[in-house]
């Protein structure tokens, strides 16, 4: 039976619903199917698997949301990842992955064909464009940098940083305050303020401290330096790099084609393995009886046919927190309380503008790129927050290696005047900014596309200083488990986000349930958040 209001079918009784085929959500599926003897059923509200580590194909340009480097100091997340994409073949490089825990068997040295996927090492540089000028990122203190700030500025950040040093906020209570301790108000003001206030549409003044503590974590003047420094009488070549900052990684591994490469490679396995993903199928209803999940529906979008899973055995959940409390029913199932602080969650929206251009301005064809993966625009009057280069991520990833494929990072809320603007006159703005700042030129532009992405960043504003009371009456649903960026509002990464799926599995083949040990990915180890 189908079309629009067709009967829902019961697809299954018992097994394991996981709601969402991003990382964390196909992390989560791969594990039960090879782990547990659980059928597993995935529903993806849209056509792409990866969510915002997706990669978006057009006329054979492919485009990475965000950027996407494979790096973690989790020995688990990276021998998961080399076992699902084998690193390219080639002496040193490959040894580069050999560490001691490593498990995975590599094939010494035979070439990879070039339509398989494969990891790539590649050079992480990226930088901050400021006042017309490129500074590093971190900032680095040589001749160079001195000389571009001016000694009367380069003198300010010094005092500064030692003022805050000798004078700190004993605890701060929102991001200014966090960055002031971390860098001085002279360095903050600088390179900090403007760049973050357009990622997250607010002053740092009104953001609170945890964002810093979670994103900034161990990034610090003397960090920065440390680093430098060791740069200086040499570095670990491995892809392991576990001293260093996550903000001062200098190597990383990417898939050739993408960060959605190494998910369709995992959403392939999960199917191998018996189990289903139905994508465009959006989850709308989660039946609540005695405290459990009684049963899950989600609706098919082309044809409007309802898809059931009666009492399911475990749920899997990686939907915004806000979206998953307003899929509860009966209504009466949700105290007041937790339906206030889910609805008052608040976040940030993304979209990228494409360019493939003739060249990059100030570069003649053939002269070569900038050699950035990003760059951070921190010009006032311009509202791009950021500029991908993406032929350095990767080659597979431009269709014509003589032309430059860029993304142009706009951050936004849904429903605002940016978001709403149709396409053309988005890359007509990107294109124009993009002049204004001296980094290209009209005549060089050869096509363009925009991608959207809603609820690319969970922001710790709103109503999240009442957090907790909707994380422990979650924690009270018995066979269900939030897990990722945006099932547990929390600003993660792609590593930490598999690492809360992969917890819970683990606790599920050990017979125990234990959400505050979920919860603490990413506080714990060298992921420890210092609040």
């Amino acid at each position: 039976m189908s079309g629009r209001g067709a009967q829902a079918k019961t697809v299954q009784r018992g097994g394991a619903v996981v709601i969402g085929a991003g990382p964390a959500g196909l992390t989560a599926a791969y594990e039960l199917r090879t782990r547990t003897d659980l059928p597993v059923t995935v529903f993806e509200a849209t056509g792409a698997l990866g969510g915002i580590s997706q990669t978006v194909v057009y006329r054979g340009n492919r485009m990475d949301i965000g950027g996407h480097r494979f790096f973690s100091k989790s020995d688990r997340v990276l021998d998961w990842w080399l076992a699902m994409i084998p690193p390219e073949a080639g002496g040193a490089q490959a040894l580069a992955y050999q560490g001691k825990t490593t498990r995975v068997a590599l094939d010494g040295g035979a070439p990879i064909p070039p339509e398989a996927p494969a990891f790539m090492l590649r050079e992480r540089s990226s930088r901050i464009f400021f006042a017309g000028q490129f500074f590093d990122y971190p900032i680095r203190l040589t001749p160079a940098t001195l000389r571009k700030l001016g000694l009367r500025r380069a003198a300010r950040i010094g005092a500064s940083y030692l003022r805050s040093t000798l004078s700190p906020f004993r605890e701060p209570q929102n991001l200014e305050e966090f960055f002031i301790n971390r860098f001085g108000r002279e360095l903050y003001e600088t390179f900090f303020r403007d760049y973050t206030e357009k990622v997250w549409g607010a002053p740092c003044s009104e953001i609170p401290a945890d964002w810093g503590a979670q994103r900034v974590k161990g990034l610090s003047i003397g960090s920065a330096l440390r680093h430098f420094v060791r740069g200086l009488v040499g570095r670990d070549g491995g892809a392991r790099q576990k001293g260093t900052e996550t903000s001062l990684i200098e190597q990383f591994l990417y898939p050739r084609r993408g960060p959605g490469e190494m998910w369709e490679v995992v959403a392939a396995r999960v199917a191998g393995a018996g189990g289903a993903i139905r994508m465009r199928h959006r989850v709308d209803r989660l039946r609540m009886e005695d405290g459990r999940v009684a049963a899950v529906e989600a609706v098919e979008e082309e044809t409007g046919r309802r898809v059931r899973v009666e009492a399911p055995d475990f749920v899997v959940s990686t939907m915004p927190l806000r979206t998953l409390v307003r899929a509860l029913v009966p209504f009466e199932a949700v105290p007041s309380r937790v339906r206030a602080v889910a609805e008052g969650l608040v976040y940030r929206d993304f979209l990228i503008v494409g360019l493939l251009l003739k060249r990059l301005a100030g570069k003649a064809p053939g002269e070569g790129l900038l050699r950035d993966n990003w760059i951070y625009i921190q010009e006032p009057g311009v509202k791009a927050g950021r500029l991908q280069v993406f032929n350095n991520w990767s080659p597979y990833l431009v269709a014509d290696p003589a032309t430059v494929w860029v993304g142009v990072e706009f951050f936004c809320n849904e429903g605002d005047p940016l978001w709403g603007e149709a396409d053309e006159p988005l890359i007509g703005r990107a294109v124009e900014e993009l002049t204004l700042i001296g980094l290209a030129a009209p005549e060089d532009v050869l096509d363009g596309t925009v991608v959207r992405m809603p609820k690319a960043y969970p922001a710790y504003t709103g109503t999240y200083d009442r957090f907790e009371v909707l994380r422990h009456w979650l924690d009270g649903v018995e066979n269900l488990a939030p897990v990722g960026r945006n099932g547990m509002h929390r600003y993660n990464n792609q590593d930490h986000s598999m690492l809360t799926a992969m917890t819970v599995v683990d606790q599920l083949v050990e017979g125990r349930r234990d959400p505050a040990e979920v919860w603490a990915v990413n506080t714990e180890q060298e992921y420890h958040e210092e609040k």
